[in-house]
């Protein structure tokens, strides 16, 4: 019981003291950027966002007491729980704003590719973990490689059809990034990275001479936020308006920002969601350089806790939870934030803990949860942890 009791008590306070920096981040950012659509009370996405952040800190608090280890057991229910709410979504699925990606209940809505994120992680990391801390050979490699190709593109295909591409890439870059940190050849990782760049050629190449055929691939708005990324300029009033406006309103804000709730392109409702997609605009316009960089630098802290957390953990499937989470959450930091200054398509995929918005903060709760559980079971050795 006293053991228990001093593990309990070993929790990463300065991961729990960046969470509460970027509460604040949220909150401000989402009260400057909702300005536009709640004249009659201003707190109202506020209110909804704390009441958002206080559901998921009692989920991740909850996580985090639970052994992440008994999760061995659910990988496989956990899973095609979550395959099936997809395939449910499929057919029965909530269409609004030009996709199906919910299901509706009286009182809420439900989104299960949010979920699925998190299942996929602990059913990948299970997987995983059957191997050992063994290095395998090109040869030993196909058949895990072909399981997690497996087990991964049936929820990406799902996803991608919706549509929703930015969830789809995540499932993608959590994949990959458990694929690197295990012990599976570096010559299989190097044949998955060439076969996913030939087949964005090939998209190309039909793009190019059988367009037809592309279209039924690539749904006509992806493909006008592909045209908006690549030729900014050429569509800045159509395609590409809401990136020219992100980019104008960031550059505004130079070194210091227009200061709070004194962004021109985001208060003159220039900026379309700005409190939730395109919520880095914000910051930049009205926080400017310094603010921006606060906040990366928040991000990197974080990152920087959940692989300590992993490096100092005795669990193997411990290791791959942290290092799913850390996909998670840092592809997501990338791709919104690129996006947001044109180095990336846009995706609408959420800034982690800052973007308005109550499945995706929920997500990123479970997963740090999850690392918060992994922290609190590790051992801690007077001569290290070998």
């Amino acid at each position: 019981m006293k053991e228990l009791q001093r593990r309990e008590l070993q929790i990463d306070y300065t991961l729990l003291f960046i969470l509460f920096c970027l509460f604040i981040f949220s909150l401000i950012a989402v009260y400057s950027g909702s300005g536009q659509y709640q004249v009659q009370d201003p707190y109202y996405f506020v209110k909804r966002q704390v009441i958002w952040y206080i559901v998921g800190i009692a989920i991740m608090s909850a996580v985090a007491y639970f052994d992440f280890e008994l999760l061995e057991k659910w990988a496989y229910p956990l899973y095609a729980v979550g395959v099936a709410l997809l395939v449910l979504v499929h057919f029965f699925g909530t269409y609004k704003n030009g996709s199906q990606r919910w299901i509706s209940f009286k009182f809420f809505e439900l989104q299960p590719s949010e979920f699925v994120k998190v299942f996929l992680i602990i059913f990948l990391a299970v997987l995983l973990n059957k191997l050992g801390k063994k290095s395998l050979s090109f040869r030993a490699s196909i058949p895990i490689t072909l399981k997690i190709v497996f087990a991964s593109i049936i929820p990406f295909y799902l996803i991608l059809v919706q549509p929703d591409l930015g969830s789809a890439l995540v499932i993608a870059a959590v994949t990959l990034t458990l694929i690197i940190v295990s012990g599976i050849s570096y010559k299989m990782i190097l044949l998955l990275i060439s076969g996913f760049t030939a087949l964005i050629a090939f998209l190309v190449y039909l793009h190019n001479h059988y367009f037809e055929i592309f279209s039924k691939i690539i749904k006509p708005h992806q493909l006008e936020r592909i045209y908006g990324w690549l030729n900014t300029e050429e569509f800045a009033s159509t395609y590409g308006y809401q990136l020219t406006q992100a980019i104008m309103g960031i550059g505004a804000g130079q070194l210091k920002g227009e200061g709070f709730n004194q962004g021109i392109q985001v208060q003159s409702g220039k900026i379309p969601e700005a409190h939730t997609d395109f919520i880095f605009s914000v910051i930049g316009e009205e926080f400017g350089f310094i603010g921006s960089a606060i906040l990366i630098g928040l991000y990197f802290i974080l990152i920087y806790r959940m692989i300590f957390i992993a490096l100092n953990t005795q669990s193997l499937f411990g290791v791959y939870i942290c290092a799913g989470a850390i996909g998670l959450i840092a592809f997501q930091v990338f791709q919104n934030i690129s996006m947001t200054i044109g180095l990336m398509p846009v995706t609408g995929l959420a800034l982690p803990f800052v973007s308005y918005g109550g499945s995706a903060l929920i997500t990123n709760m479970i997963v740090i949860g999850l690392v918060l559980s992994v922290n609190i079971r590790s051992k801690k050795f007077m001569f290290g942890n070998n």
